[in-house]
């Protein structure tokens, strides 16, 4: 069994948000998951997020906060 501590790198209330960075860091190469802890009565209550293993967190941050940056 593999014991691979994964990291949240990103939150939104918004789940498509959620699966567009999901694929934004999938194309970099970077491996992730949503963990979507919504109501599933209200949408707009509770957080979508995506998690990476640990050893690509700090490649994930880097690359979100890229893509921050451009987007302003």
């Amino acid at each position: 069994m593999n014991n691979q501590k994964w990291v949240c790198v990103y939150k939104t209330n918004n789940s498509f948000n959620g699966d567009v960075v999901k694929g934004n860091l999938e194309s970099a190469q970077i491996p992730c998951v949503i963990i979507n802890k919504q109501d599933r009565s209200y949408l707009n209550f509770g957080l979508v997020e995506l998690h990476v293993p640990e050893e690509y967190a700090q490649a994930a941050i880097q690359l979100l906060n890229q893509q921050s940056t451009t987007e302003d």
